[in-house]
């Protein structure tokens, strides 16, 4: 956005639009539809932008290949014992934090090409970028922290250092790394809203928007949101 005025206080988060989540291994049902969408939204004046993307290791816990088990099969996972000690945390009370974890196509591997944004997505090098889940051991849906609270990136602070108040977000999918990173933003205080037309979900129904309201996330459409960023 150099060159052009932006509202101060708005930033937008662009959450894992790559390769395997659009035509990959792990591609979102309606995926290919929302390019022009984000690139709309992403042309907005928004005064910080940051996008997110899965970055994992080869053999990352969330896949099925790793665990010798069917697709989509539900295991339980338990938060890594090194990581608990390194923390601070009581390691005695690990087996008690467990956690459902569906087993997914290997996807988003670091260094392939289904790791990297999409080609002709507008995310330039005026984006900050925000790599998760990159702990063989730890899922991590939000672009913010694990759900055991181990690991955190650095969105929160970069946010802040920003000085954005209003977060906007769009991406996949909007059931996993939308939703939560959604509801921990607004946990955050920021005020936060997703925007409809640049998000599409693995499951039908729409039950996850109703759980980001419940959360304190607002949920627009394009229309709106380019009336709150002034734009006709």
């Amino acid at each position: 956005m150099a060159g052009k005025a932006t509202i101060p206080g708005t930033g937008l988060i662009v959450v894992d639009m790559q390769v395997d989540f659009v035509t990959g291994s792990l591609a979102v049902p309606g995926a290919t539809e929302l390019l022009g969408p984000v690139n709309e939204i992403i042309s907005l004046p928004f005064a910080y932008r940051v996008a997110s993307k899965d970055f994992h290791p080869p053999g990352h816990i969330s896949f099925a290949t790793t665990h010798g088990k069917p697709l989509f099969e539900t295991i339980t996972i338990y938060p890594p014992e090194d990581l608990v000690a390194q923390t601070g945390g009581d390691i005695g009370t690990i087996g008690e934090r467990g956690l459902g974890q569906t087993l997914w196509p290997d996807h988003c591997v670091q260094g392939t090409r289904g790791a990297d944004i999409i080609p002709g997505l507008n995310v330039d090098d005026t984006f900050d970028i925000v790599l998760k889940g990159t702990h063989p051991g730890v899922e991590c849906y939000s672009a913010f922290k694990d759900p055991w609270h181990l690991l955190r990136t650095d969105l929160e602070g970069k946010l802040h250092h920003h000085e954005v108040k209003d977060v906007y977000l769009v991406g996949l999918a909007g059931d996993y790394c939308v939703k939560f990173t959604a509801i921990d933003a607004a946990k955050a205080g920021f005020n936060t809203f997703v925007v409809t037309d640049g998000v599409r979900s693995v499951s039908p129904g729409g039950k996850e928007y109703e759980e980001m309201k419940a959360a304190g996330v607002g949920i627009i459409d394009l229309i709106e949101l380019k009336r709150r960023m002034q734009v006709a």
